[in-house]
């Protein structure tokens, strides 16, 4: 009986790891770039924040490309949360994420 308990107790200490990593994420804030003109800024959830686009840019950039500089700056926001967000799991021993455990925006 004591193996379950000790089960037991590891798995609640990894749950509450899990939901402060999950704290930390909401809380998280990253910037991406794309040509040094565009920055955006999202969340741990992935969700965006802010779009920052320099004044240069209305000057000598055509619409399309601006466009894309800002898919590309939230992409490049987004990508590093994900990065940062397995490297939490990783600290806890979770590199492939947990069935049942949701993760914003399929973060795991």
């Amino acid at each position: 009986m004591k193996n379950i308990n000790d089960i037991l107790k590891k798995a609640k200490e990894l749950q509450e790891k899990i939901k402060k990593i999950q704290e930390e994420l909401e809380r998280l804030e990253v910037t991406g770039e794309a040509g040094g003109m565009v920055k955006a800024i999202v969340n741990g959830k992935l969700d965006i924040l802010s779009i920052e686009i320099s004044k240069e840019v209305f000057k000598s950039i055509e619409k399309e490309l601006l466009e894309d500089m800002i898919v590309a700056a939230i992409k490049d926001a987004q990508g590093k949360v994900k990065v940062i967000a397995k490297e939490k799991m990783a600290q806890v021993g979770i590199v492939n994420g947990i069935p049942g455990i949701d993760f914003p925006n399929g973060i795991n």
